[in-house]
């Protein structure tokens, strides 16, 4: 996997188009009783090169290590949909990561209460990512 340095965190984010994509799957990792890893596989398209192709979808391999906080909810009656928004940061030491709106105005950027705030964010040392081809 590659690892992400919170220098690279707006190209990254422009690399992959967040806001419609699928999560696929989240799995926690226990290893001993402190270290906690979290991982995330969506299903997102890459930003668009050329305008007359369509963008590839691919599946997209985050892992949290050193995970800190996590809350993955959804609440009963609540409908599934597709990821409203991706947002990550790098704040206090930690690699923020959520799933959800924030709400934020266009030029605002997000503080740590905005993401504990939200259903579906993790915190940890080290950020990861993985990209495969689509199946």
């Amino acid at each position: 996997m590659n690892r992400l340095t919170h220098g690279q965190i707006a190209h990254f984010q422009r690399a992959y188009r967040f806001p419609g994509s699928a999560l696929r799957r989240v799995r926690v990792v226990h290893r001993g009783s402190k270290d906690v890893a979290i991982e995330f596989t969506l299903s997102v398209r890459k930003m668009v090169k050329d305008l007359g192709a369509e963008p590839p979808r691919v599946r997209l391999t985050l892992r949290l290590d050193g995970v800190e906080e996590f809350r993955l909810q959804m609440r009963p009656g609540q409908s599934r949909v597709k990821v409203a928004d991706a947002r990550i940061a790098y704040l206090n030491g930690l690699y923020y990561v959520n799933f959800d709106s924030l709400g934020l105005e266009p030029n605002e950027q997000p503080k740590v209460f905005d993401f504990r705030a939200s259903e579906a964010f993790a915190a940890g040392r080290e950020l990861l990512w993985e990209e495969t081809p689509a199946k």
